[in-house]
């Protein structure tokens, strides 16, 4: 399916977001039996003068297990690289190439690439610009609302608008802001009145209720989930089923506690040390203690071998009780 057939709907889109390291071809494999997403935005591809396409992010697309339609993103501020990457990216099977001005991490933003460009809109002019040149097939942009401050954001617009993209990804927070302050839902509605073309509301989505309201209240056509995604691969079916007006069923423990044995072993890779795998776990279980309790997470970041992984699972997670998984942080 392409990117306007998919928003011609009238039901929101629903998006897994890209989590770098996270969010790989095993676990679009793993969230795509749990009834998935509509719609998969691969890791970001690092561009700069000699990068080349990262081989374990382009196999999310060449071997694409969920069989719904995949965007490969990019993050860079090289236009040569950037217009070159995209080039490359087009010869494989992708809906759209899309731009990332919205990574908050340090290490990204510090280098004037992600949400640091946002700091220069000038700049990032020039880069849309120059990719909507080159890109033949939808061109997409996932944006913060500023980097410091969202009044950035009335600048950008017009921006955005002027080179004719396919698809806005607004997360509704600052760069600086990070993941920590309320979600600024009331620029996304700016930004879904403002655009010709459809725009995606992203940020805190972490249940059906707030997911389709957010939608409904911001004029969005599609929402992109992440964190909320991982702690609850069953949010989208979730949301399926709250647009139908039918009850949303809450997971058991027990349910919980089988999805953390599969997302193991789904991301297990072949010949590793599984204490190294356990490390990587425990950037899984971020997500999902957060949906659990910090006396749980404190528990999963001091284990260091699969068998105190698992007893520390179920310690927690061997009950029948319903949980909403919603962060318990906010």
């Amino acid at each position: 399916m392409k990117l306007p057939e998919l928003f011609a709907g009238n039901e929101p889109v629903l998006a897994l977001a890209p989590m770098q390291d996270v969010t790989d071809w095993a676990f679009w494999k793993l969230m795509a039996s749990y009834g998935g997403a509509d719609l998969y935005f691969t890791e970001y591809f690092r561009v700069y003068e000699t990068s080349r396409l990262d081989r374990n992010i382009l196999r999310s697309i060449t071997g694409n297990p969920t069989g719904r339609p995949a965007i490969a993103q990019m993050i860079g501020n090289d236009i040569p690289a950037l217009v070159r990457t995209a080039k490359e990216l087009q010869r494989h099977p992708v809906a759209a190439i899309d731009l990332n001005l919205g990574c908050p991490a340090p290490v990204v933003y510090r280098k004037c690439a992600g949400g640091g460009l946002l700091r220069d809109p000038a700049r990032v002019d020039r880069i849309l610009g120059a990719l909507r040149e080159a890109v033949e097939i939808p061109f997409t942009v996932k944006t913060r609302i500023g980097f410091d401050s969202p009044e950035v954001f009335e600048e950008l617009l017009p921006i955005f608008a002027k080179h004719s993209l396919d698809l806005l990804t607004v997360h509704g927070r600052t760069v600086l802001e990070m993941y920590r302050s309320e979600v600024h839902y009331d620029y996304i509605a700016r930004a879904a009145e403002a655009m010709s073309c459809p725009v995606m509301a992203n940020g805190n989505l972490d249940s059906a209720e707030t997911a389709l309201r957010v939608a409904a209240e911001t004029g969005a056509r599609g929402v992109m989930i992440g964190r909320g995604a991982i702690r609850n691969p069953w949010i989208f079916d979730q949301i399926r089923t709250a647009r139908r007006g039918e009850a949303v069923r809450e997971p058991t423990g027990h349910v919980v506690l089988e999805y953390v044995n599969e997302l193991y072993a789904a991301t297990l890779p072949a010949g590793i040390d599984e204490k190294l795998h356990v490390q990587k776990m425990k950037k899984y279980l971020n997500f999902i203690g957060a949906g659990v309790g910090t006396e749980f997470l404190h528990d999963i970041r001091r284990v260091n071998t699969p068998s105190e992984f698992f007893r520390a699972c179920e310690s927690w997670l061997d009950h029948s009780e319903p949980m909403t998984l919603r962060d318990q942080a906010r």
